[in-house]
């Protein structure tokens, strides 16, 4: 079979190479991922650096292991999806070649061997090419989180040896797993019914398909309704994958819309020959149609999707901090600077929030008869409770800000179960305490971590830290006139709270940005290579239809006309589908909001959505043309009668 396999591929190289190249990029995408993965989460920080400069470089790097996980988890999914649609398009194609073999003889487990054999070549030189462009991929990959400020500048990735046999086993795998339900499927096709392409073998949605978008799609209309439900963390890791297993459920069942968009191609181009011929090819060929489809609903999808979630959950924030802070003016400075400015004439309350960094302790037993003990530095927020409440508005779903001074914090809703009158060991500036916890909020999404007293923070921890006060102004006194005091007392930098607000926006859809940029850089080019592919494919295979077209009448321009307007015709199926899938993960996010903050928002990315639809109807329609281009190059008469 291998010797066979080879010849094969040998004579029909041309089919293959989209089949290596999605191979190849999806080796290359996971092992980057991974290792850049691996690599931050293991790094070692430089020595000598201060307890402040120290944690906030341990927080870049758990931030960005978090992103660098959902990363590697999309990255993988993507080739799962790409390399089995791929290949079960490859095997589509050659579906008369597979019954000839069948009726010269061929038995089902022979075919299905013949095609697993030609599924591990693939892989092989898939994974033995996606092996050195993975290396490139992680250098572009580390340089774009570091110039993106989401990992401490100097970050390298480091090599490890193991990642060979993850890069060939994860090629291996999913070019196996991908051609394992086609093979299966084309050694149960009559080989007649392949050659006249008639019964079982005209089928389009079979079982399988049918089961894997229902699937899906079920599951991401359970993932939107769960997302309601969920606490932040939750509801928007939901909301981001609700795009992408819907738009894999979605891209199963396409097939069921492309006679309904061939049908509309036909009443809009009524009367036109080219028109009537790209609304017949699309009804005819739903297989090839949904096949292209594929990989661009996924990219769609994701992109419009994961973007407006971010965008609704950066509204969402804007929205709760404008219900929660009852003030006027906002200062950033120092702590020892904050202390001055309850004393300035008008200033009513002043309440003070300073980041300090404590070490939460959790012992376990080890298994073995001893105690674990497991350290997590996590961020805290000491504050005067009572200058807090005079500023703010939200308020504890259990216990009181009143009994906040002393060892004692106040935690959200679902941190570890922790309620009214559990404690909490922990290490505040290098002494253990155990913290009582005197009061629990509702989670929300602008939750700023755990509160603790100021009486529990040590002066000289606090003296130089970077400190946000919120200061409410007396009734009767100008707020100018109080800022330009706080000002002229060098007491720092004073915003008003619509201004502080705006501030933080800007710098939460910037940091949105940056987190989209990482998630779906490589990701995204990808996907976008898997449409290259997949179009080229389907238009490559077409030289005999090219020729027959030709010479029935049309001229080589109206062939490829006829070619062009099919290409937007399968844009227009996929932007369709990608925009449902889409709308779902807004709905959830949507949903998530209404019920943290008690306001539906949903934000709708209208530009990212414009540079999508533009881009795919650019991509796929330039596509097609050149790979057209090439098909009908040869005179008809040669090609008419070819063997594809």
């Amino acid at each position: 079979m291998l010797r066979l396999s080879f010849n094969t591929f040998a004579e029909r190289w041309p089919l293959f190479t989209g089949a290596i190249l999605t191979v190849a990029t999806g080796v290359a995408l996971v092992q980057s991922s991974l290792l850049i993965l691996v690599s931050a989460a293991t790094q070692d920080l430089p020595p000598g650096l201060d307890p402040g400069a120290e944690a906030q470089m341990r927080d870049a790097y758990e931030g960005a292991v978090s992103l660098l996980g959902i990363t590697l988890g999309i990255a993988y999914v993507l080739a799962i999806f790409i390399v089995s649609s791929t290949f079960a398009f490859t095997v589509a194609q050659r579906r008369r070649d597979l019954a000839l073999l069948r009726l010269v003889g061929g038995s089902r487990g022979q075919l299905r061997r013949l095609l697993l054999s030609e599924a591990l070549l693939l892989a092989l030189f898939g994974s033995a090419i996606g092996v050195p462009l993975g290396i490139l991929a992680e250098e572009a990959q580390s340089r774009l989180l570091v110039v993106l400020e989401l990992i401490p500048p100097g970050f390298s990735a480091q090599w490890h040896d193991w990642i060979l046999a993850v890069s060939f086993g994860v090629g291996i795998g999913v070019a196996l797993t991908g051609v394992f339900a086609a093979s299966r499927r084309a050694a149960t096709v009559r080989p007649l019914d392949a050659l006249r392409d008639v019964g079982d073998a005209a089928r389009v949605m079979t079982a399988g398909r049918w089961i894997v978008g229902l699937l899906f799609t079920g599951g991401a209309v359970a993932m939107a309704i769960v997302s309601a439900h969920a606490p932040p963390e939750g509801a928007i890791a939901l909301s981001a994958n609700i795009a992408l297993v819907g738009a894999i459920g979605l891209s199963m069942l396409s097939p069921l819309l492309v006679p309904l968009v061939g049908r509309a191609v036909g009443l809009v181009l009524r009367g036109t020959t080219l028109g009537g011929l790209a609304a017949a090819n699309l009804r005819d060929a739903v297989r090839r149609t949904a096949s292209t489809a594929a990989p661009l609903i996924v990219l769609s999808g994701l992109l419009i999707g994961l973007t407006g979630t971010l965008l609704s959950i950066s509204n969402g924030i804007e929205e709760e901090q404008a219900r929660d802070i009852a003030g006027d003016l906002v200062v950033t400075s120092t702590a020892e600077e904050t202390a001055r400015i309850a004393s300035i004439p008008g200033v009513a309350a002043a309440s003070a929030q300073t980041p300090v960094t404590v070490t939460l302790i959790e012992r376990y037993p080890d298994g073995e008869g001893g105690e674990a003990v497991e350290r997590e530095d996590t961020g805290f927020l000491a504050m005067d409770p009572a200058a807090y409440q005079q500023t703010h508005t939200r308020t504890p779903a259990a216990g009181s800000l009143d009994d906040l001074h002393g060892e004692t914090v106040v935690v959200e809703r679902g941190f570890n179960g922790h309620e009214v009158g559990d404690t909490i060991e922990a290490s505040v500036a290098g002494r253990e305490v155990t913290l009582r916890v005197v009061a629990v909020f509702d989670s929300s999404l602008s939750y700023d971590g755990f509160l603790l007293p100021r009486d529990l923070v040590s002066d000289e921890q606090l003296a130089q830290a970077p400190t946000q006060t919120i200061v409410r102004i007396a009734a009767g006194t100008d707020v100018d006139a109080v800022s330009m005091e706080i000002r002229a007392a060098g007491l720092g930098e004073v915003y008003t709270v619509a201004e502080s607000i705006s501030r933080a926006k800007s710098a939460q859809d910037d940091l949105n940005w940056r987190i989209n940029a990482v998630i779906m850089g490589l990701s995204g080019l990808y996907a976008l290579i898997a449409v290259i592919n997949s179009v080229v494919i389907a238009t490559s295979e077409r030289k005999t239809e090219f020729a027959v077209a030709r010479l029935s009448g049309l001229s080589r321009a109206q062939v490829l006309r006829m070619a062009f307007i099919e290409s937007w015709a399968v844009a227009t199926i996929a932007l369709l589908l990608s925009g449902l899938a889409a709308g779902a993960a807004l709905l959830g996010i949507r949903a998530a909001i209404d019920r943290l903050v008690g306001v539906p928002i949903a934000v709708v990315p209208w530009t990212m959505t414009a540079v999508v639809v533009a881009g795919s109807f650019l991509v796929v329609g330039a596509a097609t043309l050149c790979t057209a281009a090439v098909a009908t190059r040869p005179r008809p008469t040669t090609l008419a009668t070819a063997r594809e």
